[in-house]
Parts: C-alpha cells; sequence; structure tokens
C-alpha cells in the first residue's frame, strides 16, 4: 500500500491497527508510511469521538447541558450520566454551549434549590395547618421534629392558633 492510500483511510476514521490488519504491514511501517504522507496523527479519544454519532453526541451534550444548569448537577453527576469521565463530560458540556462554574457557584444555585423547595414544604404545611391540623399531627405526617414544623409555618407567615392548656385550671391565687 502506498502512502498517500494509508493517509487516505486513516483521515476516513481508520486506526492503525486496523491498517496493519487491512495491508499486512507491521505497525512500525505503517507509521513510517503515515508519517512519509504528512498525515496529521489523532489520539485515541480523537478517534472515538470521529466515530461517535454526531447527533447522538449532540443529544447527549444538549442533555448534560440541561441538567447542569437546570438541575444544578455537578462535573462528577455529569460524568455518572453520561458514562464518561469528568474531563469527557466537561468536554460534552461545553460544546453544548454551556460554560463551567465554580464549585462556590454550584453551592449556591443547590441552596437556592432547596430554600425554594423548603418554602414549597412550609406553604403546604400552612395550608394544612389552617385547615385544622395540629403541628404534632403535622410533624408526624411530614417525619419533622415540632419545632420544625413550628419554624416552617412561622417562614410561610401562619398566623398561630392560641395554645390550649389541658388539665385542670390553674389557681392563680397564691396560699396564705
Amino acid at each position: 500500500m502506498t502512502p498517500q492510500a494509508l493517509r487516505k483511510q486513516y483521515e476516513a476514521g481508520a486506526t492503525v491497527d486496523e491498517l496493519v490488519t487491512a495491508s499486512g504491514l507491521s505497525y512500525g511501517t505503517v507509521l513510517n508510511r503515515l508519517h512519509d504522507a504528512g498525515t496529521v496523527m489523532r489520539t485515541s479519544w480523537q478517534t472515538r469521538r470521529m466515530r461517535q454519532n454526531p447527533q447522538a453526541r449532540q443529544r447527549l451534550a444538549a442533555r448534560l447541558r440541561t441538567l447542569y444548569e437546570q438541575h444544578g448537577a455537578t462535573l462528577t453527576e455529569l460524568a455518572t450520566a453520561a458514562g464518561e469521565t469528568r474531563r469527557g463530560a466537561r468536554h460534552l458540556l461545553i460544546e453544548a454551549g454551556g460554560t463551567v462554574r465554580t464549585t462556590q457557584q454550584t453551592l449556591r444555585m443547590r441552596a437556592a434549590a432547596r430554600a425554594a423547595e423548603r418554602q414549597k414544604v412550609a406553604l403546604s404545611l400552612r395550608a394544612r395547618y389552617e385547615a385544622g391540623a395540629t403541628v404534632p399531627e403535622l410533624a408526624t405526617e411530614h417525619s419533622y421534629s415540632v419545632a420544625t414544623v413550628y419554624r416552617l409555618l412561622h417562614q410561610a407567615g401562619t398566623r398561630m392558633r392560641p395554645q390550649h392548656h389541658h388539665g385542670p385550671p390553674h389557681n392563680t391565687k397564691k396560699r396564705p
């Protein structure tokens, strides 16, 4: 095989190993002929990227960007979701037009999401309380402590009912 023929196959996506098998030449000979033909060599990850379905890669990159930007996922979580390394997930994110956040930005984003979720819970507790549920009932239902339920009700701006004193009335008169 001529150096130009090897170069053409290599640039079409064939690997050096595949060229060795197809041509019957040694690995070193194939490399030398590729270099003689002025071939720009690829890394293994560049070959994998070249062979991937471009539409599937774009869909994956877009999905990772959504997870990252709208759901506050970390690069580690993206890598797990994509079956990639963190570096690979980062490349996909950037390919999709995403911007990598700092750790502090991610922490702030997650804290804001937790605060919004907690506000929803607080409003839900308020509605149940105003419908007649007691604080201990709400605490049991939601697996919260009574103090947490009071705090969430207060956060939601709930007007609290007066406390009931059960048992015998307290004698306000002092003994002689």
